[in-house]
């Protein structure tokens, strides 16, 4: 299975729509099951430097299929993941990243949201996520 460009629209929707309930601008990324960029959103006024952590957030929930905050606490120091943001030309391992699934439970893609705290960031991927 893998994400429609209808969906992906959908889901990039309803994450603006949160950023602007809390008073956020965010780059929204959306990649498909291959982790390939489907659709990007940049709000007006969103931090430039943030455009490559959305899509790279995107893609680390898509390559290793959970949030990349769950991934951020594996890669501490002493954790089973450490060093692992050095792989695959680079991951983000903090909060905003988070994969996407049908209504089956399939994953099918991810969303990676950057542009605020990482706890905001986190809310409007999650938030884009659940919508379809």
């Amino acid at each position: 299975m893998n994400i429609t460009l209808a969906q992906a629209e959908k889901i990039i929707s309803s994450a603006k729509e949160k950023s602007i309930e809390i008073n956020t601008k965010m780059n929204i990324a959306i990649v498909d099951s291959g982790a390939h960029l489907v659709a990007f959103s940049r709000m007006d006024g969103a931090w430039l430097g943030s455009l490559d952590i959305a899509i790279k957030k995107a893609k680390t929930a898509r390559h290793f299929d959970m949030n990349t905050g769950i991934i951020g606490e594996l890669s501490q120091p002493g954790s089973p993941l450490y060093n692992i943001e050095h792989s695959n030309n680079g991951l983000i391992t903090f909060p905003g990243g988070v994969p996407i699934k049908n209504a089956s439970g399939e994953i099918i893609g991810a969303i990676g949201v950057s542009g605020s705290s990482v706890e905001n960031d986190h809310i409007v991927a999650e938030t884009g996520a659940l919508s379809i």
